[in-house]
């Protein structure tokens, strides 16, 4: 199995995890917005919502489900398709979930799952890059920068 194979495999079975834990996590939300005697079970105490624009967790569980969950979801089967514009899906919910975390962490004091989620954004950018080329071997006959691949042929001064 070659470098690539691998990594897409990786970065696959991540958007499919995520999409399913934040789609998990919305539904949760939502359903102890809703139901008050399972709130203290399915979702954090609403004190953490003071300060913010939201009085109980029923727009962040959709959103989290909605968006998080939806653009992972979609990511998920554009890279399981290799259909054109996976890497932007997959860099995009990246983005998105370093995003979501970082203004999680301005509401909700510190959790280890936020560290986990920070470490996985990281990790589905960075496979991103390791896919477009970013971190590809020197090639044979020079190097590779980047996404240009620049070639640098050092002999052909003296051909000429």
């Amino acid at each position: 199995m070659d470098l690539s194979r691998a990594v897409r495999q990786v970065l696959t079975w991540v958007l499919a995890l995520v999409a399913v834990s934040a789609i998990a996590g919305g539904v949760a939300l939502i359903i102890g917005s809703v139901s008050p005697d399972l709130a203290t079970v399915l979702s954090p105490p609403t004190a953490y919502l003071t300060g913010s624009p939201f009085s109980s967790y029923l727009v962040p569980g959709i959103l989290l489900a909605v968006l998080v969950g939806g653009l992972h979801g979609a990511a998920f089967v554009l890279t399981f398709r290799r259909e054109r514009w996976h890497l932007l899906a997959a860099a995009t919910c990246g983005y998105e979930m370093l995003i979501w975390i970082f203004v999680q962490m301005v509401f909700i004091p510190f959790s280890p799952l936020q560290v986990a989620y920070i470490v996985i954004g990281m990790l589905e950018v960075g496979l991103v890059l390791v896919l477009l080329g970013l971190f590809s071997p020197a090639a044979t006959n020079g190097r590779r920068h980047g996404l240009l691949h620049i070639e640098f042929d050092v002999d052909a001064k003296a051909r000429r």
